[in-house]
This record gives C-alpha cells, sequence and structure tokens, in this order.
C-alpha cells in the first residue's frame, strides 16, 4: 500500500511542472461563423450551385469546405478530381454512381447525414431528390473533370437563377 501511494505521489510530483508550467496561449484567430444566408452562390451547371464556407478551393494543399445546392431532378454528368472528394449530404437526398457513363441503375443513395469520399481520379456522377445541400470538403485544389463535356448542361440564366428557391 505504502509502495503504491509513493508511486502515484513521484508520478504526479513528475507531471506537475508540466501542467502547472504551461504558458496560456491565445487562440491565432477568432472562429469563423459563416451564416447560411451569408453564402455567395455561384452557378456550375444546370440546376446546381456551389458556395466556398471556408478556405480556397483553388489552392494546392489548402484544406477548404464548400456547399453544393442541386434543385430537384439535378444531374451532374460524370466527372472526377485530381484530390479526394469528401461530401456529407445536409439537406434532401443525393444519389451517386461510379463510372465514366451517368447511369440511374447503379446510383447508390445518400440521405441527410450519410457521407461518402471518392478517392481522387475516381469517375463519378450525381443526383438529386428534392432541393439537396452537400458539403464538400478537402484539401485543394479542388477542380471538376469532365468525362464527357458534351454531357454537361451549362448554368441557368440569372433571370433564372433568381427564381429559384432559397434554403
Amino acid at each position: 500500500m505504502l509502495r503504491g501511494s509513493l508511486c502515484v505521489a513521484l508520478i504526479g510530483a513528475a507531471l506537475a511542472p508540466m501542467v502547472y508550467g504551461q504558458e496560456k496561449k491565445d487562440s491565432p484567430a477568432p472562429p469563423k461563423i459563416m451564416h447560411f444566408g451569408d453564402l455567395k452562390w455561384t452557378p456550375i451547371i444546370k440546376g446546381c450551385d456551389l458556395a466556398t464556407v471556408a478556405g480556397d478551393p483553388s489552392a494546392e494543399g489548402t484544406p477548404f469546405v464548400a456547399r453544393l445546392r442541386c434543385a430537384d431532378g439535378a444531374k451532374i454528368p460524370a466527372h472526377w478530381h485530381p484530390t479526394d472528394e469528401n461530401a456529407t449530404v445536409l439537406k434532401g437526398t443525393f444519389l451517386v454512381g461510379m463510372g465514366e457513363t451517368f447511369d440511374e441503375t447503379r446510383m447508390m443513395t445518400m440521405n441527410v447525414g450519410n457521407f461518402a469520399l471518392m478517392p481522387k481520379e475516381m469517375r463519378h456522377f450525381a443526383m438529386s431528390k428534392g432541393e439537396t445541400i452537400v458539403q464538400v470538403h478537402g484539401a485543394g485544389p479542388f477542380k471538376v473533370n469532365w468525362v464527357n463535356p458534351s454531357e454537361v448542361q451549362p448554368p441557368d440564366t440569372p433571370a433564372a437563377a433568381a427564381t429559384k428557391p432559397k434554403s
């Protein structure tokens, strides 16, 4: 018993300077809070907009967070990215398939809260059911390389985009 107590006391004495001797440091920057209504949405293809939440998706090796907002039924043709794509469904239903050709029969359903990791260069495609918002994060550069660019429908005109519901 005395031996165990002595051991605990010695360990405590050895660790005390580490705990109490640490200098309190200020945080390097205040937290960044982004309100949903403040996001700047940019149309990327027909029915889908993208907004950067944090970081710079175009910067090499830099962490970023972005949000993809798609109208009901929006289709994202087969594409790939030079870096891993991490995606979490925040609203709606997102269907994802793998391969070089858009094929609804090969899609997997992602509901709110579901997460997917698409490794770099994996060919994949997607579609939304209901208005869908997906949070995408990773390290830049985040680029979209279309497998067949002729399948990509251009974004809505500014007038059409203005009538789109805002979440």
